[in-house]
């Protein structure tokens, strides 16, 4: 028996009737007998196709509103005979079951039907599938001898490979195997993560199951040796990089993906106009305030060296007067991402500078703030997971330590300076002035050198300027640097046994201190 044997006969029933007509009139011109159950076969024949109805093949009448119509002996045991079983066969012939060569079968819509708002619990139950994964799952485990197809993309290559041989390839059919059991586990993720949504379920569960589709495959991963690619959460919708549309420029690689998904994640952490300008994937320079070309021109001026080949992002809509600030000589911006582009900004940024041809304009749509979501990150041997560090700023708790008061003038440059150490790698230090980022010590093993790092990159800018620290000074050594830059306000979580000597120093320079009472580590 050839390893690729024909496809005589076809068992279709799908919920999703996308191409279907096409690819079944595809089959019946093969010479392919179609057996289909009561709405797929109704929709056939309203086009012209004729097909056996299942009940009456099985004997055995569809039921319970349609609960109970495949499951039935001769429906599996046709789909799962080896045909090079001796003993397959004559159990085949002996109960006069016929055969099915490929079979075609995609799901109940359950998760766009629970995404639709007021569904009850009883709506959702009716749209779990039963009997359709079970004749997936049966042609997948069979597919030495059963084509199985799930999803309208794959109907082109299958009818394609039938057309020319008759047959499919083993290949094509190990492929759809893979892809239907895919398709299959995703499915019931999506009705257990319903279930403990439905349920109230807060706490972190038990098991995981992460369901990513492949959207694209990237050049390679941060170096040019790792393969890559980027992939989709299915039932995300929000504004994100990966959801998000380029509308120029040279394809993104991983490390602009990477940096512009922190440029997002500070543009959308401020309700003022915010430009973020990321390096690396730390911050070197971002400002907020009314007026978003002052705000694109603030954020540049952070660092401007470090700014060189940076990525910017925005939660404003860039127009032609930001643009001009971008496209001034000296600078060089490999990938821009906004809510949208002003057509005349984006012949601005596509037309003037050096660099028109290369720069990326990433579209992403309505920026809302940061929601609360669950954080994974891979380690050897397994994952860590965590609640996202989206906790707005506990106002009510932020107390004053030191005899100094804060000025009323630099509370902005404070709630600013604070919201930004949460987007810095630990150690993290944040100096800002006028709210904006002028010095920035990131990922450093000694909070002391974060603090020297900051100063050195804020330079005369230090002076005046307000301190943030994502945790606490474990020595007064910080204090005293701050203090010979000329630094006028310090906010921390605090939390150190030394909290009293880190005071008094303040006390000592008449720099007035902030407590928080919470952390902000990025590792």
């Amino acid at each position: 028996m050839s390893d690729n044997p024909p496809i005589k006969r076809a068992l279709i029933s799908c919920s999703d009737k996308l191409g279907l007509v096409d690819f079944a009139a595809g089959l019946v011109a093969c010479g392919v007998q179609i057996y289909s159950t009561g709405g797929t076969r109704r929709h056939l024949a309203d086009h012209g196709i004729e097909a056996v109805d299942i009940a009456e093949y099985t004997g055995f009448p569809e039921m319970m509103d349609g609960r109970v119509k495949t499951l039935h002996p001769k429906i599996f045991a046709g789909i799962l005979a080896r045909r090079d079983h001796v003993g397959d066969l004559r159990s085949l012939q002996e109960e006069d079951i016929k055969t099915f060569d490929l079979v075609v079968v995609n799901l109940y819509p359950f998760e766009a039907t629970v995404a639709r708002p007021g569904v009850t619990r009883e709506q959702a139950i009716e749209q779990i599938d039963i009997g359709g994964p079970s004749l997936i799952r049966a042609a997948a485990k069979n597919h030495q001898w059963v084509t199985v197809a799930t999803r309208p993309e794959q109907y082109s290559a299958i009818l394609s490979e039938i057309e020319a041989t008759g047959a499919t390839s083993m290949a094509l059919r190990r492929r759809l195997a893979s892809e239907a059991f895919a398709m299959t586990c995703q499915y019931d993720q999506a009705i257990a993560e319903y279930f403990r949504r439905d349920d109230g379920i807060e706490d972190l569960p038990p098991h995981i199951t992460i369901r990513l589709e492949r959207k694209s495959l990237l050049r390679y991963g941060e170096n040019p040796h790792q393969k890559a690619a980027v992939y989709r959460l299915p039932r995300s919708s929000k504004a994100s990089v990966v959801n998000a549309r380029q509308i120029h420029g040279k394809e993104l690689s991983y490390n602009n993906l990477l940096d512009l998904d922190s440029a997002l994640a500070i543009a959308r952490s401020f309700p003022q106009a915010t430009v973020s300008v990321i390096k690396h994937n730390n911050p070197c320079g971002t400002a907020t305030c009314a007026k978003l070309s002052l705000a694109a021109r603030k954020a540049l001026d952070g660092d401007p060296v470090s700014a060189f080949g940076s990525v910017l992002g925005f939660n404003r809509t860039v127009d032609v007067e930001t643009a001009e600030v971008l496209v001034e000589p000296g600078r060089f911006i490999e990938a821009i991402i906004a809510p949208d582009f002003e057509a005349a900004a984006v012949g601005v940024l596509t037309t003037k500078p050096k660099w028109r041809n290369s720069v990326r304009l990433v579209q992403v749509g309505r920026i809302d703030p940061p929601e609360p979501e669950m954080h994974i990150r891979f380690i050897a041997g397994g994952a860590l997971v965590q609640e996202a560090d989206v906790l707005p700023p506990l106002h009510s708790q932020w107390r004053t330590v030191t005899e100094v008061p804060v000025n009323d003038a630099l509370w902005d440059d404070i709630h600013f300076a604070w919201e930004m150490a949460r987007h810095v790698k630990s150690n993290a230090i944040v100096l800002g002035r006028d709210t904006s980022l002028v010095g920035v010590g990131a990922g450093q093993m000694s909070r002391v050198d974060a603090v020297e790092l900051a100063i050195r990159k804020a330079g005369e800018r230090a002076a005046g300027s307000v301190m943030a620290s994502d945790a606490f000074f474990p020595f007064p050594d910080s204090i005293d640097a701050a203090a010979e830059a000329g630094i006028v306000a310090i906010i921390q979580p605090g939390g150190s046994r030394r909290d009293e000597e880190v005071i008094a120093a303040c006390n000592k320079h008449r720099i007035p201190m902030v407590f928080t009472g919470v952390r902000h580590f990025k590792h």
